[in-house]
């Protein structure tokens, strides 16, 4: 597969399930508790209120949020990671970039930091952002990637959007996040997807708001398909939406376009459910996503969809959708012409979106 906007040179699928140390199995952790109320304004970010119990972990990794316990070694080592860089194919980058580096500075941190403001806690974290312009209050917001002790790093693994408009923007950054244990012996493993609201402004866009993902609570029973494709090492799925399909709200009609496109291609998913606006960005109607009846996916094949050079496998993937039972395939391009079966704009220009009925 290619390598994607800066990322470490790490194995895929490993890299998105989870990090093995020492040779030890990944241990579950549990999901974010972060949430957004019911009376959420227009534009709001999906979440649930229900906090994720601890799950076994399948290739996807643990649920999003707090990280879990990967191994236990004499000196715990964070992975190496990269700054995330956008595509030259993107709209608007500055735009994401904002977004993107305001969690890579929240999510990283050293416990040998020779300043306080490198260090652990919320104290830390206001004035890492701070320094580089943002403000930091927004740190109290993201404490899903805080901590108090040891050290941490973290790695965008895609940034998309959530919505684009002239004045307005929700950038949806998927990421892993690495921490080392309190007694500085184990690497923990986690990760979450965040909304992350900006306006326009001078020098450069404002961030005004994140909200981190928060899945329902794991099902007891997810059922059979949810489990395959949980297991299938075709499809890649960030935390928080492995979650997701754990907590049994996804639609059958998701899972089971998954599990075919799976089955054809290696499918890179940036989101399902939680951590997308609950609104169509911009206006009042409500999103396919936060009712578990849409997928967006960001890659196929290794092959990034921004990536104008990648057009025809993108287009023969939004048919594929459609002949798979979506009733509405947005992309790059639309391929009808008249907005009905397909639909292209700013927003999914770097994406494939799939809005199924139920």
């Amino acid at each position: 597969m290619s390598a994607r906007r800066g990322a470490p040179r790490l194995d895929r699928r490993g890299f998105l399930g989870g990090l093995a140390v020492a040779g030890a199995a990944a241990v579950a952790g549990c999901t974010s508790s972060s949430s957004r109320p019911a009376s959420s304004p227009p534009g709001a970010t999906a979440t649930s209120a229900a906090a994720a119990t601890p799950a076994t972990p399948g290739p996807t990794g643990p649920p999003s949020g707090g990280p879990s316990a990967t191994s236990s070694a004499p000196r715990a080592v964070l992975p190496a990671t990269s700054s995330w860089q956008p595509s030259r194919s993107e709209i608007s980058p500055a735009v994401k970039v904002r977004a993107v580096r305001l969690l890579e500075a929240l999510g990283t941190w050293s416990s040998g930091a020779t300043e306080p403001a490198g260090g652990p806690g919320l104290p830390a974290a206001r004035a890492r952002i701070a320094r580089l312009g943002y403000d930091p209050a927004l740190a109290a917001a993201a404490a899903v990637l805080l901590g108090t002790t040891g050290s941490a790093a973290v790695q965008v693994v895609d940034a998309q959007y959530g919505g684009i408009l002239s004045s307005a923007a929700s950038v949806l950054v998927v990421l892993r996040q690495w921490r080392t244990g309190p007694a500085g012996t184990a690497v923990l493993a986690g990760g979450t997807t965040v909304d992350v609201r900006l306006v326009a402004a001078s020098p450069h866009w404002r961030v005004t708001a994140v909200y981190p993902a928060a899945p329902a609570a794991r099902a007891a029973r997810p059922g059979a398909a949810v489990d395959a494709l949980l297991a299938n090492p075709r499809l890649h799925l960030p935390v928080a939406a492995g979650a997701d399909l754990r907590s049994g709200t996804i639609s059958a009609g998701v899972v089971s376009a998954l599990t075919a496109l799976a089955a054809r291609h290696v499918v890179d998913v940036s989101v399902v459910k939680s951590g997308h606006p609950l609104y169509v960005f911009g206006t009042s109607r409500l999103s396919d996503h936060p009712r578990g009846h849409a997928v967006d996916v960001w890659a196929v094949d290794g092959h990034p969809v921004v990536d104008p050079a990648n057009l025809a496998l993108v287009e023969s993937t939004m048919r594929m959708g459609i002949a798979l039972g979506a009733y509405q395939v947005g992309g790059p391009v639309d391929l009808d012409g008249a907005g009905t079966q397909y639909f292209s704009d700013n927003t999914h220009h770097d994406h494939i979106h799939m809005g199924f009925h139920g």
